[in-house]
């Protein structure tokens, strides 16, 4: 096998292969975060042929979000019980036969079967439990630095492929598009299939900072794996940590994806703006997302993550504020960039280190799933909202307020988390 080939080689060279599975990793998120953010680019393209409403177009994309969510959970359990690579290769194959068969869509139930449900269950499948997962399994030391390797790969692939994206949409119409994402998709399955591997045991290798090959946990049944979500989410509800995490996390599916990378290049056109020259905005943001957010994951392992929390939601929601007042010119749009992309996602690898520390590495997938469903349901409660208020108001600038407003509650939430139960950081690793 290619992978224990390579395993091989490279531990002569003292190099684990957990960071083979985490450059594996890092192009499927990426490539399937791409797939998510492409209607971004579409929406006035579909508008135009198919004479539907902002609205209509918001709703499918709202159900995709919504599944792209409370698929994590059980997402985590599949992996379980199928093993990752099943699960990552079967949720490449579902994004692409959504967006194949939207090439022949011609109907608003169709776009909302297969942008809205088909490509969210496959989203779903391979969301921030996916990195939440492989860093749990594959790491020990260095956890929070490869969470955000991992959640950069997820937000940059939403933006940096926009503006390519844009053009393609503008030259040759949008379908043109649809077979770039596939064309991506199928690349991103051809390295799992050759390079990801479930568990380090699998290559009678240890996690990385271990000593000692952990042996895979005992297989349980398929309907007791489904129940695991279901119980975990019985348990952890019983915590204040769940319901703050949770809710932050909305704000945070609310103030992002759910707006920015669904309604902004339809806001910039409202001013202006040409679609391409907005998508290259967003390709800005990935940029500054992608060393924020990996920066985010150093910081993790290191400071306090409740005000590493607070600082980052009081920004993003300044950020906000501010877009309204910036007059979409160049100079204002480059320092909303800036600021807003550097905080994207930063999120994520101290959300993800605190529901560690307080719930333990072998339930941090199935945690962070639930956590991360209030975040998709931010998301989509911002893409139809957006929606709605562009197309009752004439504006879309009231949804980037209220967003605004609700991400400097999140920071004041993120503080009230109680000190202790978490724990102290690892030392760096010397590896």
């Amino acid at each position: 096998m290619v992978s224990t080939v390579l395993a091989s080689t490279l531990a002569r060279r003292n190099i684990h292969y957990g960071w083979v599975v985490v450059a594996a990793t890092f192009l499927t998120m990426l490539v399937t975060a791409g797939a998510m953010g492409a209607p971004g680019v579409l929406i006035k393209p579909l508008q135009d042929e198919f004479g539907w409403e902002t609205s209509q177009i918001s709703s499918a994309l709202a159900v995709r979000l919504i599944l792209f969510g409370f698929m994590g959970p059980f997402a985590a359990a599949f992996m379980n019980y199928f093993g990752v690579r099943k699960v990552i290769v079967f949720a490449l194959a579902l994004i692409g036969a959504g967006f194949v068969g939207s090439l022949f869509m011609t109907t608003l139930w169709q776009l909302l079967l297969l942008w809205g449900i088909v490509v969210g269950f496959g989203t779903g499948l391979t969301a921030m439990v996916l990195a939440a997962t492989i860093s749990s399994r594959w790491f020990t030391k260095h956890r929070g630095l490869v969470v955000g390797m991992l959640s950069a790969s997820s937000a940059t692939g939403q933006l940096v492929f926009l503006p390519l994206m844009a053009e393609l949409t503008e030259r040759y119409g949008w379908r043109s598009t649809v077979f770039f994402v596939c064309a991506m998709i199928m690349v991103a399955a051809l390295a799992v299939l050759a390079f990801m591997r479930d568990r380090p045991a699998d290559l009678n290798l240890p996690s990385f900072g271990e000593t000692q090959v952990t042996p895979p946990p005992a297989s349980t049944s398929l309907g007791v794996a489904l129940m695991t979500p279901i119980t975990v989410l019985r348990e952890i509800s019983k915590t204040s940590t769940f319901w703050i995490l949770f809710a932050t996390f909305f704000i945070c599916g609310l103030s992002t994806n759910g707006l920015i990378q669904t309604h902004f290049v339809t806001l910039c056109g409202d001013f202006g703006i040409v679609p391409v020259a907005a998508a290259s905005v967003l390709a800005v943001m990935g940029i500054f997302d992608f060393f924020g957010t990996i920066g985010s994951g150093w910081l993790s392992d290191r400071f306090d993550n409740r005000w590493l929390l607070f600082w980052y939601y009081g920004l993003r929601g300044l950020s906000l504020l501010y877009l309204p007042f910036s007059d979409f010119s160049f100079y204002g749009l480059s320092i909303f960039a800036i600021f807003y992309g550097l905080d994207w996602i930063a999120t994520v690898p101290p959300t993800v280190k605190i529901a560690a520390d307080r719930f333990g590495p072998e339930k941090v997938g199935l945690v962070f799933g639930w956590v991360f469903a209030g975040h998709q349901l931010g998301a989509a409660t911002a893409a139809y909202g957006a929606g709605l208020s562009r197309t009752e108001l004439s504006s879309y600038l009231p949804a980037f307020f209220v967003a605004g407003a609700f991400c400097l509650l999140a920071s004041i939430l993120a503080i009230t988390l109680k000190k202790s139960g978490l724990s102290s950081p690892a030392p760096a690793a010397a590896h």
